[in-house]
């Protein structure tokens, strides 16, 4: 009893530079049960009004209709810690439900939180990255409201005091997209834990409550309202899972909920400083879903407004609904007020020191938009740039194959193409390859020798993705050297235009398009090993001397 009296006091909570974990004593999980509860569900007519889908492809023009968007967006990224935020039960997605509680992260009375030190340091990781002002002393809150999901009856999170703010997030929109850089204010980052999770069933007569999620690490990011368009918040979306995924603080799954984004939407006419009244969207679980909802609901909006029905935009929550590409709504926005707000009493303050935070920060690797910086001064397409930093380990990947010194170009160009293709087609990601970035700048080299050619290449860069070992191996063992002897060529070509009389006559008659013809039906002689540099010259040579 003493021991749990003396864990409610509120001392700081001093983080220094030896990144402990705190965690409580693991609780055997408890019996798996479910809770039923009645479940409200909103019908919406299945059919679209035709004027808002011609309006939805009018949303990117929302300028010239007299009207523009304000759109801000809150990310909630699930950490990846071994334990959940306030006790030692370990979180997996997938689990059996309710296999993974204690009586803390189920709210049970009598019952104190333990911070996991591993949530701070996620915390000021993705606050550096997105160039915040980390706080020194933060503090937690109890944020009050009532779900079946939510067995304290409040959620542990962080009010006026975050522990990052003002910061911004630099993104580069997409080519087929109009291109540009874009500077994305970020107005706070605060740690809080995630509810548990209502499974509804089939008939919506009952929902059944999985705590499994209940007290798992969250990381809030709040976005200013800068964002014009639905292309903009899904590429500001895009940027935060990537930075999510380089830092390693989780894996931004947003299938698996791991990321969600919550998007407000409001109108207003051009040149008017107010902003209009905000309408919240949720239940989008991909970044085109997220652009297609935003678009929708501003076209929703603009068409209240031009129908004098301005009115009807009320501060609401709506969800977007994938099959009829709209959104429906759900319940009435809570007011800051409602959730009545006030400091935590069994946590204490979280102080950090200036030695803790240099040396996570010294700990973190290049982040995405350095390494498009990077790769654009390499002379790299801004195509090129932003698909190879899209994926870290791609990245890593590519930047390995340099190392190697490959040509960057070349490398980008094997990786983009053909590589990606056949992992695609596989389902495989780039570090479940068996093609590593030495055999690939190997590869790469042996083209620009003349050993290979790019065709032999295509069928060597296949075996050793699927297979692995080296290339010197696979060109002996499939006896795949590129034929550069112009004496061999000349035979060859010699031997197929003898073969084809009917094709060399239609030449001679004006049909020049038939030398590729030619150029084939020697490759094919060759087996594809004929260099096609010393082939074109023979064969333009032997067309041309019989015209």
């Amino acid at each position: 009893m003493a021991l749990t009296l003396l864990r409610g006091i509120r001392t700081p909570t001093l983080f220094r530079a030896n990144f402990s974990l705190f965690c409580t004593t693991q609780h055997r999980p408890l019996a798996h049960f479910t809770t039923r509860a009645e479940s409200v569900q909103t019908t919406e007519p299945k059919a679209v009004p035709k004027s808002i889908q011609q309006a939805t492809k009018e949303a990117a023009e929302q300028k010239t209709q007299g009207f523009e968007s304000v759109i801000g967006i809150e990310t909630h990224v699930q950490l990846s810690t071994i334990t959940k935020a306030f006790c030692s039960c370990p979180h997996n997605y997938g689990s059996q439900p309710n296999s993974t509680v204690c009586p803390t992260c189920m709210g049970h009375p009598g019952t104190l939180p333990l911070l996991n030190a591993k949530v701070v340091e996620c915390a000021v990781k993705m606050g550096l990255a997105l160039n915040c002002k980390i706080s020194m002393t933060s503090k937690f809150d109890r944020k009050q409201y009532f779900y079946p999901d939510l067995p304290k009856g409040y959620q542990i999170s962080q009010f006026d005091i975050p522990i990052a703010e003002k910061g911004y997030l630099d993104v580069d929109i997409p080519v087929e997209f109009g291109g540009g850089h874009r500077r994305f204010g970020v107005t706070r980052v605060h740690m809080e834990e995630d509810a548990g999770k209502l499974l509804h069933s089939e008939s919506g007569s009952y929902s059944q409550v999985d705590l499994n999620r209940a007290g798992v690490p969250l990381l809030e990011i709040v976005s200013e309202p800068d964002m014009r368009t639905g292309i903009e918040a899904a590429e500001y979306g895009a940027e935060m899972q990537r930075l999510v995924r380089y830092l390693g603080v989780g894996n931004g799954n947003m299938d698996e909920g791991s990321l969600r984004c919550d998007v407000n939407v409001s109108v207003r006419p051009i040149g008017q400083s107010e902003f209009g009244t905000k309408v919240e969207i949720k239940n989008m679980n991909s970044f085109s879903a997220i652009s297609r909802a935003i678009d929708y609901e501003i076209s929703r909006q603009i068409l209240l407004h031009k129908g004098s029905q301005a009115d009807q935009i009320v501060q609401e929550t709506r969800l977007w609904d994938e099959s009829s590409q709209k959104t429906f709504t759900m319940r009435k926005k809570e007011g800051l007020a409602d959730y009545r707000y006030f400091p935590e009493p069994d946590l204490p303050e979280v102080v950090l020191t200036s030695e803790y935070i240099d040396e996570i920060r010294n700990l973190m690797p290049e982040l995405p938009e350095a390494k498009r910086r990077r790769y654009e001064n390499m002379g790299l397409s801004m195509q090129d740039v932003i698909f190879l930093a899209n994926d870290d380990k791609v990245a890593h990947f590519f930047d390995s194959t340099l190392e190697h010194g490959a040509d960057a170009k070349l490398a980008a160009n094997w990786i983009m193409g053909d590589i990606t293709a056949y992992l695609k087609d596989e389902k495989l990601s780039i570090d479940e390859s068996k093609l590593t970035p030495l055999e690939l700048s190997e590869m790469i080299a042996y083209i620009k020798n003349g050993t290979i050619s790019g065709k032999i290449a295509k069928e060597i860069v296949v075996d050793l993705i699927a297979k692995g070992g080296t290339v010197k191996s696979v060109i002996e063992e499939k006896d795949l050297v590129q034929i550069t002897d112009p004496a061999a060529i000349e035979a060859m070509v010699d031997q197929v235009l003898a073969d084809n009389p009917k094709q060399l006559e239609q030449y001679r008659a004006g049909k020049t398009k038939l030398q590729g013809y030619f150029a084939g039906q020697v490759m094919k002689a060759s087996k594809g090993k004929a260099s096609p540099v010393l082939l074109n010259k023979i064969l333009g040579e032997k067309l041309k001397g019989s015209c």
